[in-house]
């Protein structure tokens, strides 16, 4: 079952790519669409039956074949299933499955295409293709295999963003986020040969065995001495940076809109950007043991998700403004995993994957009625033209914004999986992380609800025929925009146990051993918890004795244990690295910490939607000239946050321009004048002197010529007596 759903989307691609000339168009696309359900399928019930507690370690392996052989490298292509890889197989299958589907009715008449050109069969084989890399990836049983994935999603990305090749931007685009990722790329490469250099092997059980010894280990890096964990995991997360457009390494993701709206979606809510994340969680029994490296993941994730959420303010292309969305959901998935949250993390790109992609294809939708025009200033009034796409943008919204009912668990997807971050932040020390964060999500609140203001309500804008002529999208886009919406509703509240409830909870779902801590242990005897668990029980019992003084938190005292016994017991996490499919040092009490966070803290996130909302309906509904106004009133700012914060512009006059100036100078000096002029030289000058010389030599005159031969001879009996003599 594992290998059809890895292999079907390859297969797919294969009979796209290459077979459609044999068995016609829509035969292929049908073809690759229904082997990407079969996988979906397949995804779902693999993710239904499988049970951590029943394979040791809580994973279990499929080989497939022998992959490379060198040396002391031993490398076997093989399928990981744990509950990691369960959780990446339905968000990424679910997706891509439905983005093909949806594919069907876009893609049908681009005007990007002459008549009668097969742009479709291509289009699908890159979708399926992108698929089978981003399995490749999630499925992988080593570092090896996982790198393999990682640069075919690379490669996919570059088909699929420069996929309308007769427009420059699109071009640059692709070409822009292939470079950028190759950045990347070349920390997550060194990090794995320093994990090699140092364990002698690039497979997981391995590696994660070395941890507390990499813990141990100093390295001699860049002129100095360093840690040597702390230096491997900041080398990954590097390669992260890059996949999930982290600040500095940001830049590909907006303009990786110019793809067709497909593209987008299933690049933004399942594969490349989900795989930086992946990455930090998959090799958490490392980042445990680097508190370093995982601060600085940390800093930078709430960075981003708040440098991103300003962007987001003011920008005006529909898909822009999903797109630095992402970034800055991302950063929030980022922040969990520095916190050693990792389970929030992967919490929050479940969620993240369905409510996500229902707004890219809801925009698709909209562009689609709208005649392909992606400028929101020239929308407004079209809730009643395109009514299904209404609301499921309206669901889409209210999941990102983080819509539910305080204190409770009952919510849309992006209330509890996001909220689940910002107290995991607050609860991890990161004071940092919670208040970009909390801040983040106001501005969130305000653009997405802008974005459903400036398309769906007011007065018509723009060409008056294009809104006229709007009309509702075909079943074959509005079906996959229906299921994903029921996942925008429903999938916080169903799985938020499995992903943040108490530690006997989370330990089953991602088998992780956890240990009991009883009455007799928090007085004094945690022999039962073992070694690791002794701190971590001992930390439970002086935190359980602060936050009985915390007033309406009675029924949390204890970090907000709730046990399936009665309540008298609690957990703490005892697993060893490489035990379940993420790894929760035991001495890490973040989970329990943040269910034990003060009430103000989880009801803040929710605060920051409410005023968000409140803004954008008294800028967009109420007094719709103010934001003119307000950008005329803070030019420089409004122009900061148009411009990206510059960064283009900064990286253009420090990398491009002095760039191309060496490269034209190596070409004009180095090549032209010194490579061309010196052969150039030779032939022409040095050449024809001695062709010259020669020539004066050639007398016609057999004394000439008997006279050179007796001085060769003297020549050479003497070079010969001399040679001989001192031999």
């Amino acid at each position: 079952m594992e290998t059809t759903i890895l292999f079907a989307p390859l297969v797919g691609a294969l009979l796209c790519g290459f077979g459609w000339r044999f068995i016609g168009e829509k035969a292929a696309m049908w073809t690759a669409t229904g082997l990407l359900f079969l996988a979906f399928l397949l995804s779902w019930i693999v993710f239904f039956s499988f049970d951590p507690s029943a394979y040791p370690g809580g994973s279990y392996s499929v080989p497939v074949l022998r992959f490379i052989e060198s040396g002391s490298l031993s490398t076997e292509w093989a399928i990981r299933l744990d509950r990691l890889t369960a959780i990446m197989l339905i968000v990424v299958t679910t997706v891509s499955a439905f983005v093909h589907l949806y594919s069907f009715g876009y893609m049908d008449n681009d005007p990007q295409w002459r008549e009668g050109e097969s742009y479709k069969p291509r289009f699908f084989a890159y979708l399926s293709f992108f698929t089978f890399a981003m399995l490749a990836l999630v499925t992988a049983d080593n570092l090896v295999q996982m790198f393999f994935g990682w640069e075919g999603v690379g490669v996919a990305s570059y088909l699929l963003i420069g996929f309308y090749y007769r427009k420059p931007s699109a071009n640059a685009a692709a070409i822009k986020a292939f470079v950028v990722n190759r950045v990347g790329d070349f920390g997550f490469a060194l990090g794995i040969f320093a994990i090699f250099f140092l364990t002698d092997s690039i497979s997981f059980p391995d590696v994660f065995a070395s941890a507390p010894t990499l813990a141990e280990t100093q390295l001699h890096f860049l002129w100095g001495e360093w840690n040597a964990i702390e230096v491997i995991c900041v080398l990954l997360f590097i390669g992260a940076m890059g996949k999930s457009a982290q600040l500095i390494l940001h830049t590909w993701l907006p303009d990786a809109m110019e793809g067709p709206t497909p593209v987008s979606a299933l690049i933004h809510a399942a594969t490349m950007v989900t795989a930086g994340v992946f990455l930090v969680c998959r090799m958490s029994p490392l980042f445990e043991f680097a508190p370093g490296a995982a601060g600085f993941v940390t800093v930078l994730g709430a960075s981003t998700a708040f440098f991103a959420a300003t962007v987001g303010l003011v920008q005006t292309d529909i898909k822009r403004v999903i797109a630095y969305s992402t970034c800055s959901q991302l950063g929030y998935m980022f922040v969990a995993a520095g916190v050693g949250m990792y389970s929030a993390a992967m919490f929050h790109l479940f969620t993240h994957a369905f409510f996500k992609a229902l707004l890219f294809l809801g925009a698709g939708s909209v562009i689609h009625a709208m005649h392909h025009e992606q400028e929101m200033t020239e929308y407004g009034g079209l809730r009643k033209k395109i009514p299904y796409t209404f609301w499921a943008m309206m669901i889409g919204t209210l999941a990102i914004t983080g819509v539910g009912i305080p204190l409770t668990t009952i919510g849309f997807a992006g209330f509890l999986s996001k909220d689940a971050i910002i107290e995991s932040a607050y609860a991890g020390g990161s004071a940092y992380g919670f208040w970009l964060l909390v801040i983040a999500a106001a501005f969130t609140s305000f653009y997405s609800w802008r974005l459903i203001f400036l398309t769906f309500y007011g007065e018509p804008r723009g060409d008056k025929h294009t809104h006229d002529h709007a009309h509702e999208s075909p079943m074959s886009m509005l079906v996959p925009l229906g299921v994903l919406s029921l996942g925008a509703v429903f999938a916080g509240m169903i799985w938020y146990g499995n992903f943040f409830g108490h530690a006997d909870k989370v330990g089953k779902f991602y088998g992780i051993p956890v240990a009991e801590a009883s009455e007799h242990a928090e007085a004094g005897d945690h022999a039962e918890a073992g070694a690791h668990g002794e701190e971590a029980a001992q930390a439970d019992t002086a935190h359980a004795d602060d936050s009985h003084a915390d007033e309406g938190h009675a029924d949390e005292v204890a970090h907000g244990e709730e046990t399936a016994k009665g309540g008298d017991h609690h957990y703490v996490f005892a697993g060893e690295p490489g035990e379940g499919g993420i790894y929760i040092a035991p001495d890490n009490h973040v989970l329990d910490d943040a269910h034990a966070a003060p009430k103000w803290v989880k009801v803040s996130p929710f605060i920051a939607m409410v005023l968000g909302f409140v803004v954008a309906y008294w800028f967009y509904i109420v007094n719709t000239s103010l934001p003119a106004r307000l950008a005329a009133n803070q030019r420089p700012l409004y122009l900061f946050l148009l411009n990206k914060w510059y960064f283009d512009e900064i990286y253009d006059a420090v990398f491009v321009k002095p760039t191309v100036a060496l490269g034209r100078f190596l070409w004009k000096r180095g090549d032209g004048n010194t490579i061309d002029g010196f052969l150039n030289g030779v032939a022409m000058g040095v050449v024809p002197f001695f062709t010259r010389l020669a020539g004066k030599a050639q007398t016609g005159y057999i004394f000439t010529y008997a006279f050179w031969m007796v001085l060769g001879i003297a020549a050479l009996v003497t070079w010969m007596s001399i040679g001989g003599g001192a031999h």
